[in-house]
């Protein structure tokens, strides 16, 4: 098959570029690399895009496989026919070949293999061929009777003939095809409430029914929840008239008794083996759809998420809040380090509040605290209300931030958290990761799996190699994208970088430890196991924060320092002034001089020449500075300081099918609804709000007893 020219209609896009993609891939290039360093071979496309053409073209050769080992099953029967075999070369989905090969699967014990084994197929045959005229059924019928065999009348002879025919109807490949697209198109998703189903979060589709043409992504998935959970009954409902009609017009030829036996066949065919077998596969459909759709939004969110702007070089303190084991307190430096730790008891008798409000101020004041960061779990809402107590009766200005501490326990009870902190319990470690979250969420969240991350939804139902796949995707997107630095990163954020095996990241760390600091990036070639394509992959995005050689601290891929080096010299710049950031007008200075002109000179592409001014103008470079900074606090609200009406600042922590949940500075984030986000129409929350987006919003509803908070984005000065 050519896959450059079938994905490149598909994308959209030049053969040629997809063509340069595949065979990039197969040479063993990872995708980081080829979107960053290779863009005049595909036209600048995205990380994104080429992971997408990536899957695509992994379907596609599985698609082939499975045609390549259907043909050889089939042929190995006898029973391949140049009919069959145009129709799996025609064929381009999975369902289609599976449909083609659904009648030469060994099946287990079936009514018509039991009639197969009586003899009975001969009948079955007779009685599909003569379906016009005079034809005395009954008394053919008889000539089958072999008592020995189960036979015993005519009546049971013509039973048995019928469940071949009718599971002759089930495997034909064009009966499956039009009566899957019918149900498609015609078709309803159903639930009802299960017997004596109680009072629950799925009440609204205790009596549903919706086209299947219709269905959202979240409503599929909330419903199979619900059928999981045995709190729902769930099926596909459709007026069998159209489907049996298509089955009719294929099988029935005639008026007599044979073509009423046929009718009835057909009939026992469909609802007996089509229709349930159809619905499972169009319900499986629905439900990759939602997935994929989910699993699409999750990996938005992440991206989102981890490419939160840092709040670098500030003391912070990070608490994990609890009621009866207490909040504990973790005190770190602006790079991380931890300073100190302490568990106070702000929930408990007013002595031990009093005790904790002395330990908290020590500690801000012994150690010069910036900002506190606060989970935002169990007790949250509590130790928000002591901490601005705190902090309300200090000389220095203290902010705050309530942080997302989902999967915060997951990683203190790692290996990954026992190594890195092996002096400290797991509540401790939590503390730790709470304040470091605040502080760099990219390097400590990716010590955490991806899913455990809670900015999805439903994502514990979703398909694990799927996502997993998805979501490191996005997490090894985000650290190249960053970048680390060779010196400080972590085994764990190293491991995210293209071209580098988790067993490579520890010799890295191994040889920084035996050796000290790396001074230039070519030094990794002393590594052990680090190969020729592992430094290529890798190198351009990785940093070096004072090295020798200042292109060490760009994104500038060493295999273009001697382009680098030309662009500065044709301009009369110096790697000192890269060093010392002065190198402030060259984009005017290529602008004049024409970019295709100058990229032609040196003798690289234009989207490199681009790139590489770009990296020459910011060593050391973080994309994610040039975004907003987080919503930081110094005061707190409760539920029922809350008023319809309210104009309020908040942060978006989850962006779903069906809308928005904003953290607005109470414990219960606010849902903005779809149909309250703007005035226009939109078909997703995420074409307007980004996870980690501030922004304003009014109160439109609040409900304490549900701790539901209703919000609108609409009309806001």
């Amino acid at each position: 098959m050519d896959y450059a020219k079938q994905i490149a209609e598909q994308f959209g896009t030049k053969e040629i570029y997809i063509k340069n993609i595949i065979d990039l891939l197969d040479e063993g290039n990872t995708i980081p690399f080829i979107a960053r360093y290779r863009k005049e071979m595909h036209g600048t496309m995205d990380d994104q895009k080429i992971r997408e053409i990536s899957d695509r073209l992994k379907y596609l050769r599985g698609l082939d496989e499975r045609r390549e080992e259907v043909k050889n099953l089939i042929t190995e029967q006898g029973n391949m026919t140049d009919e069959i075999l145009a129709a799996l070369d025609k064929a381009t989905v999975l369902a289609e070949i599976e449909d083609i090969y659904r009648p030469f699967r060994p099946k287990r014990k079936t009514r018509a293999s039991v009639a197969k084994e009586k003899g009975l197929e001969p009948l079955a045959n007779e009685i599909l061929e003569n379906q016009n005229g005079e034809f005395d059924l009954t008394a053919v019928a008889s000539q089958y009777i072999d008592a020995e065999k189960g036979v015993n009348t005519a009546e049971d002879a013509i039973a048995g003939a019928m469940d071949i025919i009718a599971e002759n109807v089930s495997d034909n490949a064009d009966v499956r095809r039009r009566v899957r697209n019918i149900i498609r198109l015609n078709g309803f998703l159903c639930s009802t409430a299960a017997k004596d189903a109680p009072i629950s979060v799925y009440e609204m589709y205790y009596t549903y029914r919706e086209p299947i043409t219709r269905v959202a992504g979240h409503r599929v998935l909330a419903i199979n929840r619900g059928e999981k959970e045995e709190f729902l009954k769930v099926g596909i409902e459709i007026e069998n008239d159209k489907p049996m009609n298509v089955i009719f017009s294929l099988f029935v030829k005639g008026d007599n008794d044979c073509a009423e036996c046929v009718k009835n066949a057909c009939l026992d065919a469909y609802t007996r083996l089509v229709f349930p077998s159809i619905e499972r596969e169009i319900r499986n459909e629905l439900t990759d759809t939602a997935s994929t759709a989910a699993i699409k939004v999750f990996g938005v969110n992440l991206r989102q998420l981890l490419m939160q702007p840092p709040i670098k070089n500030k003391v912070t303190i990070g608490l994990d809040p609890g009621y009866r084991t207490g909040c504990k307190v973790a005190v770190v430096d602006g790079n991380g380090k931890v300073l100190d730790t302490a568990v106070i008891y702000p929930t408990h008798s007013e002595t031990q509040i009093e005790k904790s409000k002395a330990v908290l101020t020590d500690l801000i004041k012994k150690h010069n605290v910036d900002i506190i960061a606060i989970g935002n779990g169990t007790a949250s809402k509590e130790t928000e209300m002591f901490t601005v107590e705190v902090i309300s009766k200090l000389d220095k200005k203290i902010s705050y931030m309530v942080v997302n501490e989902a999967g915060a326990s997951v990683y203190s009870a790692s290996p990954l958290a026992a190594a890195e902190m092996p002096d400290f319990d797991l509540t401790l470690r939590s503390a730790v990761s709470i304040a470091r979250r605040l502080q760099d969420p990219l390097a400590e969240l990716v010590k955490i799996e991806p899913k455990a991350i809670g900015v999805g939804q439903y994502q514990h139902d979703m398909p694990k190699k799927e996502l997993e796949e998805a979501l490191d995707g996005v997490v090894e997107a985000c650290v190249n994208n960053v970048g680390a630095d060779l010196n400080s990163a972590s085994a764990a954020l190293l491991s995210h970088i293209a071209g580098l095996s988790a067993t490579v990241c520890k010799n890295i760390v191994a040889y920084r430890e035996e050796n000290g600091s790396f001074e230039a990036i070519n030094e990794l070639k002393k590594v052990s196991k680090l190969g020729p394509k592992a430094y290529e992959q890798c190198a351009g995005f990785l940093r070096i924060a004072n090295a020798k050689n200042p292109l060490d601290n760009t994104g500038v891929h060493p295999e273009s320092y001697a382009a680098a080096t030309k662009l500065l010299n044709q301009f009369g710049y110096t790697l000192d002034d890269v060093k010392n950031r002065n190198i402030g007008e060259l984009d005017v200075h290529i602008e004049k001089v024409g970019a295709e002109i100058l990229a032609q000179k040196i003798g690289i592409g234009v989207p490199t020449l681009l790139d590489i001014a770009k990296e020459l103008a910011k060593p050391g470079r973080d994309p994610r500075e040039e975004l907003p900074p987080p919503l930081l606090r110094t005061d707190v609200m409760s539920l029922e300081d809350l008023k319809v009406g309210m104009e309020l600042k908040g942060t978006v922590r989850n962006v779903i099918d069906f809308g928005a949940f904003i953290d607005i500075g109470v414990h219960q984030d606010g849902l903005v609804h779809i149909s309250q986000i703007c005035d226009k129409f939109i078909r997703h929350p995420g074409e307007v709000l980004s996870v980690g987006d501030v922004v304003k919003v009014k109160v439109i509803g609040v409900d304490t007893a549900k701790n539901r908070i209703s919000l609108t984005m609409k009309g806001i000065n």
